[in-house]
């Protein structure tokens, strides 16, 4: 007994015991000793047989046939009834596994990201398991707006059901306001198509794909009328709020791993050296890559912290010249951003300004150009202010991990703040009108007659060239660069060109790109979901491709955790920047009047008061109390607190693990303790006998 109490986990357990006894009776049950809590444990599972299977605790073998022979035991001493419950329980366990694993097999790309993985290691896998989650994520959105908003019309238009299309009624609306032209069905030349294909304008702009085809404000069948216009307006909120609740529920799972792994320097470098190993690379040339890539790591820790003891013996003088510094160099960086934007800006008011001139005025390149002035503005400034950031982040004295970061979420900053930039300025051109007044129609109805089909037309546009870059780039300098790199291997200047690297961020923040393209442009081209679902297959070939015969994995290499958590969060961004232009169109800028669902509605949102108007008075009283600041109020006040008791849940949660790691610590001192006393015992052991 005297020698136990020596053990220093025994006077650690016996010192908090005496300050802490009275505040905290739940850490005694964390720091008890070893065999109390295994008995614990045991007698846990025992009870616990019934609803848990003995396949998920972590026990021996011998343990687990010995917890086995208990529970059939326990099953001759039930009822007939719960005898036949619990094996029903378990059959049917067994069948939702079963169902699992089949379905897994039947999961999209799964041989191909299994050697993806294999090859390269899971970093690499978690960007195309993200590819893939982008892939369904808008097959799903396709699918809503389809079936909310296609569907009625192609059953009505193709007679496959009984029912009719109710059009719109006319209104107290100035004719000026209806007039939509359509496209001159004169001389056409032959390269139009191909125009068209490329603008969405032509015969493009009158199908399905546009916001302008849908002027129709029903459709009747025999029991009910189909309100066209209030489906249109759910399917933009069901498949927002279907992507909101979808990426949040995909990283919450990263951020808890994230939360427990909030670890101190000296763990980290310890989970590097002895659990830093993926073991799912197969590949030598992969396996030399992690070992740089951890070279890399540990390197990049001990920077850091060389650099936090650099700040620690900061004088005050060179604190105010740092940050003298960096506030000049983030004056530039605004300073870039704010020319990008301006730049984006004027090609787009000059593209809007001379699009509409006749296709016989100007040649094929120019007419071309002009169509896609504002992508390619776009798309230089993306290529360009990455480089920008990189040299300027070298100069503003931050660790190695940190200037990743931000160069990231400056990028990301850049690549969503552009698209944003673009709508507002088409905003701003529709809402303003030069010479005349605006009164009459709202909006300015000569230069935009249909001015959603028009922004989706923007969109569209976006998203054809993306994927036009994305492919060029991998056919026209990708392949070159690694030919050659492979034939020219004598040139110097080659072999310091290197091979492409495969940037894991920079392709997450395209395919991110394109998905904010999408939600952004699927309420003004309701086809557009369908285009990105086919976009995101092609670059996930092309991407494969390009892995495995042009590009080198990069040497600063992610954990497939954290590679998940930062894609989603960027994700997340570029959702809620997707959503602000959009509630903005629908709740301030006014309908089309000459096309569209929405032509006798001021704002599209007009819609759900007139739809709430149609109810009973009793469901009238409760959707005005649920939307009254009556109601909002209170229910704030509970979302707080429950925010709260989820914040204090995850501070208590997390001081579990502190005290987790600090049994961890003492069982280690404990063992170093014990293998020094038996070091000594046979040290004197041995002394004795000589």
């Amino acid at each position: 007994m005297n020698f136990l109490q020596e053990l220093p986990s025994y006077r650690s357990i016996a010192r908090k015991r005496t300050t802490i006894l009275s505040r905290d009776k739940q850490s005694d049950t964390l720091l008890k000793p070893t065999d109390s809590y295994s008995s614990q444990l045991e007698g846990g599972i025992t009870e616990n047989l019934n609803s848990q299977s003995i396949r998920k605790y972590a026990l021996n073998i011998s343990e687990k046939r010995r917890l086995r022979d208990i529970q059939e035991t326990q099953m001759k001493y039930l009822s007939e009834w719960d005898q036949w419950k619990r094996y029903s329980s378990n059959s049917w366990k067994r069948f939702v596994e079963k169902a699992r694993e089949m379905t897994s097999h039947l999961e999209l790309w799964r041989e191909d990201i299994r050697s993806i993985e294999g090859k390269f290691g899971t970093g690499i896998q978690s960007y195309f398991s993200f590819l893939r989650f982008l892939v369904l994520l808008n097959l799903v959105i396709f699918l809503i707006i389809f079936m909310l908003v296609l569907l009625p019309m192609l059953l009505t238009k193709y007679k496959i059901t009984n029912s009719s299309f109710v059009l719109i009624p006319s209104k107290d609306i100035d004719i000026q306001c209806t007039v939509y032209p359509i496209s001159s069905s004169g001389l056409i030349y032959f390269y139009s198509y191909f125009i068209d294909l490329l603008s969405g304008t032509g015969f493009l702009e009158e199908t399905c794909l546009f916001y302008g085809h849908y002027t129709i404000d029903g459709v009747k069948f025999q029991t009910f009328t189909y309100d066209l216009p209030l489906a249109y307006l759910l399917s933009t909120i069901a498949y927002l709020a279907l992507s909101l609740l979808w990426i949040v529920k995909r990283s919450v799972e990263g951020f808890k791993i994230n939360l427990i792994r909030s670890e101190e320097h000296f763990q980290s470098y310890c989970n590097k050296i002895f659990a830093g190993w993926d073991f799912c690379i197969t590949n030598r040339s992969m396996a030399d890559l992690k070992h740089g890539s951890l070279r890399y790591e540990l390197r990049a820790d001990l920077e850091e912290e060389r650099i936090r003891q650099k700040i620690a013996e900061r004088t005050s003088e060179e604190t105010l010249r740092i940050y003298s510094l960096r506030l000049f160099l983030n004056c530039i960086v605004l300073a870039v951003l704010a020319a990008c934007f301006y730049a984006i800006y004027r090609a787009t008011i000059f593209s809007q300004e001379h699009m509409k001139k006749e296709i016989d005025k100007m040649v094929f390149g120019e007419n071309l150009l002009i169509l896609y002035l504002p992508s390619i503005v776009i798309t230089l400034a993306n290529f360009v202010t990455p480089m920008i950031f990189a040299k300027i982040i070298h100069y503003e004295d931050y660790s190695p991990g940190f200037e990743i970061r931000l160069t990231i979420l400056r990028c990301v900053f850049m690549r969503l703040a552009t698209i944003c930039v673009l709508v507002f300025t088409l905003g701003s051109k529709i809402t303003s009108c030069d010479n005349y007044s605006c009164e009459l129609c709202g909006y300015n109805q000569k230069l935009y007659p249909c001015w959603e089909t028009q922004v989706g037309q923007e969109m569209y546009k976006l998203m054809i060239f993306d994927l036009i870059i994305i492919l060029a780039v991998t056919l026209f300098v990708d392949f070159p660069r690694k030919l050659l790199v492979t034939y020219c291997s004598s040139s110097k200047l080659i072999q310091c060109w290197g091979q492409q690297e495969f940037a894991i961020p920079d392709n997450v923040l395209g395919i991110v790109y394109g998905q904010t393209i999408c939600w952004i442009g699927a309420f003004f081209s309701p086809l557009l979901p369908a285009i990105a679902t086919l976009k995101f297959i092609i670059i996930f070939y092309v991407k494969e491709m390009s892995l495995i015969y042009t590009c080198t994995p990069s040497p600063r290499q992610f954990r497939a955790s954290n590679s998940n958590f930062f894609f989603l969060l960027v994700l997340l961004i570029g959702l809620c920047l997707a959503i602000i232009p959009l509630t903005i169109s629908m709740a301030r800028i006014p309908s089309s009047k000459a096309c569209g669902p929405f032509t006798n509605f001021n704002t599209t949102w007009e819609v759900i008061p007139k739809t709430v108007s149609t109810f009973p008075s009793s469901l009238q009283s409760l959707v005005h109390g649920l939307t009254s600041e009556a109601f909002a109020v209170p229910f704030f006040m509970i979302i707080c607190l429950i925010m709260f008791y989820f914040i204090a849940l995850a501070g208590a949660h997390k001081r579990v693990v502190v005290q987790l790691r600090e049994q961890l610590s003492l069982e280690s001192r404990d063992k170093r303790y014990l293998i020094q006393k038996l070091t000594e015992a046979q040290r004197e052991m041995r002394n004795r006998l000589d």
